[in-house]
């Protein structure tokens, strides 16, 4: 598993030991990687429009496919649903 976001190595690396993540977390700062995958969207701020990547998960079988795809991504309970997606992967 790999999480990815703009932030820095430093915020990963903090925020993958405040809540003991157990896998790798990427470094997008350029947005490359969401580019690529087509989940750069405009958002609005305080009256302020930027373009920012989409709370997206996707999650990729074996063969580098992309299986799922969960869109607008709250953090509550989303855990339980990607786990659900793998699980499903690896028994069908």
């Amino acid at each position: 598993m790999l999480g990815v976001s703009r932030d820095s190595a430093r915020k990963h690396r903090n925020f993958k030991a405040k809540h003991n993540l157990p896998f790798t977390l990427l470094v997008d700062t350029d947005a490359k990687i969401a580019e690529s995958y087509g989940i750069m969207v405009e958002k609005s701020m305080y009256g302020r429009k930027y373009i920012a990547p989409a709370r997206t998960t996707f999650v990729i079988d074996k063969s580098g496919r992309i299986a799922r795809v969960f869109e607008n991504v709250k953090p509550e309970n989303h855990a339980e649903d990607v786990a659900g997606a793998v699980a499903a992967l690896r028994s069908g």
